[in-house]
């Protein structure tokens, strides 16, 4: 077979239904848009009208607000950071950044995270020395129990 042999299924494409072309073809006379009225002119578009009736968007209540500036962190947990080094992807030893968990895959590579948080969920066994940009306090005090240091971005500038 060569490509300019490829072909659709049979009745993959349906063919075109020509409306507005005489009585004769189904479609004819008023083109399937029923009878007169507004939606039977052209260049009409009625997103959200309901007939006079209060439209659904203006019936449901609106509560809350959405910030578009908010920041969200990928997740990191350390019992997937202790499942990581002790597999070998990340060092034992050193300070480990953000930028070598998501080169090991550890955490999200997306570029809709603004950074890492360290969250506090499984047990860490080694001392790490960890530079994240937010981290739970369980977190922190279970890396700190293990003979660690998490540094956080704005413990970094207070000591700079």
């Amino acid at each position: 077979m060569k490509l300019n042999e490829l072909r659709d299924n049979p009745g993959a494409r349906p063919k075109f239904k020509r409306i507005g072309r005489g009585i004769g073809s189904g479609k004819g006379k008023t083109g399937g848009r029923g009878v007169k009225g507004q939606k039977a002119r052209t260049g009409v578009s009625l997103n959200g009208f309901e007939g006079g009736q209060l439209p659904i968007y203006r019936r449901l209540p609106k509560r809350g607000f959405n910030n578009i500036f908010r920041l969200t962190y990928a997740p990191l947990n350390i019992g997937t950071l202790d499942a990581a080094i002790e597999a070998g992807r990340l060092p034992a030893s050193g300070q480990i950044t953000e930028a070598m968990l998501r080169e090991a895959g550890v955490v999200a590579r997306s570029g809709k995270y603004a950074g890492v948080r360290l969250l506090g969920r499984g047990e860490i066994k080694r001392a790490v020395e960890i530079s994240v940009s937010g981290a739970s306090a369980t977190a922190i005090a279970a890396v700190e129990a293990a003979g660690g240091k998490v540094l956080l971005p704005a413990a970094q500038a207070a000591t700079e």
